[in-house]
């Protein structure tokens, strides 16, 4: 406790410290990793000019590198936009228009649109995934059996995350500007945005520099933790290298909240202001679950106490990442215990102490 309220920390921020809130996220991730619980963790939070960052048991610092999960998708989805922003293309271009043999089963109808936001009937997962995993298949394979698979409902008619969506999304960004999606993430966003402890795939950096996820936690499609998927669940040199852009971004707290602090301020350093606006807008119908191109948005995206404003994403490898325009709060709680491992997740907890902060 001593150490956090040490962070730098001043004005409307030394405050909310004063009355619990950021303290109390503090203690929280504290409590996980004494209990034996969560072997690592980086909380980052920004108000304003003012910013609290900690790191919590065995991560190396306060720019550790984590598995960031599903958060990379709006980090890749961003490479993307910037496409949008040179007229590239349009949202309601029909991938059959970058995939000329994407048709039969209702494929003609899906759009840009619906992959960012997970109405295209395409699936979360694919029935080889772990086939693909197990034979080390590239990216480009994946690809493959995505554009081949059957829609599970007409695009439009109602909401299911896809992670392959995303997928297609992203190979849509490598065939208009002739780059492949990690070295597009690289020079499109983390550089311009100076975030130098990030990378899709491995980058410059190597295995021993980046946090381990507690596999015995981990999701189905990720190996469960079974001693067989060793060679490729979220800790094989093979998963690190790949780079999905569903969920194969690393990255520090400190970087992640420099990617939200892009779109909650609108500085145009990425992407144009009416841009940024575009993606953390709600685009889906009433009725479906709200979503902004490749972000959560609304109060479900954020913890309770959020506004309707509010914009982030969710990792199944431990990981949150949320701001509110509201508030002006930006949010990072990147750990190593995946999401699904127990009920009341210490990213959540301390998510919400830091959303009460705003209140």
């Amino acid at each position: 406790m001593q150490t956090c309220l040490a962070a730098s920390l001043s004005g409307s921020l030394r405050a909310a410290v004063a009355s619990d809130n950021f303290a109390g996220a503090c203690t929280v991730l504290t409590g996980a990793v004494e209990r034996g619980e969560m072997a690592s963790a980086v909380l980052h939070v920004t108000q304003g000019e003012h910013k609290l960052t900690k790191a919590f048991g065995k991560a190396r610092s306060e720019d550790a590198l984590f598995l960031l999960g599903s958060i990379s998708k709006p980090v890749a989805m961003t490479a993307l936009m910037t496409l949008f922003d040179q007229g590239a293309f349009s949202l309601e271009d029909s991938l059959k228009k970058f995939f000329p043999g994407f048709s039969g089963g209702g494929r003609e109808a899906v759009t840009l649109r619906h992959v960012l936001t997970h109405v295209s009937g395409l699936p979360d997962q694919l029935p080889q995934n772990d086939a693909l995993r197990r034979g080390h298949s590239p990216l480009s394979a994946f690809i493959e059996q995505a554009l081949q698979v059957p829609l599970q409902f007409s695009p439009g008619s109602r909401y299911e995350y896809s992670s392959m969506g995303i997928l297609l999304a992203a190979h849509v960004a490598e065939i208009i500007s002739g780059s492949d999606i990690l070295s597009l993430v690289q020079k499109s966003v983390f550089e311009p945005l100076g975030m130098r402890h990030s990378a899709q795939g491995l980058g410059r950096f190597t295995l021993g520099e980046l946090e381990q996820v507690q596999t015995n936690f981990a999701a189905p499609e990720a190996g469960g933790g079974a001693p067989d998927s060793k060679n490729w669940d979220w800790n094989s040199p093979y998963w690190r290298a790949l780079g999905s852009p569903w969920g194969g971004t690393h990255a520090s707290a400190p970087d992640i909240g420099t990617f939200l602090a892009e779109f909650l301020h609108q500085r145009g350093r990425v992407l144009k202001a009416e841009t940024a606006r575009l993606m953390t807008r709600n685009h889906n119908k009433a009725g479906q679950t709200p979503r902004g191109l490749a972000f959560n948005v609304g109060v479900d995206s954020g913890s309770p106490g959020c506004s309707e404003k509010t914009f982030g994403h969710t990792g199944s490898t431990g990981t949150i990442a949320w701001a509110d325009p509201e508030t002006q709060i930006t949010c990072v709680v990147l750990t190593s215990l995946p999401g699904r491992a127990v009920n009341l997740h210490p990213r959540d907890l301390a998510s919400a102490k830091i959303a009460a902060a705003g209140k």
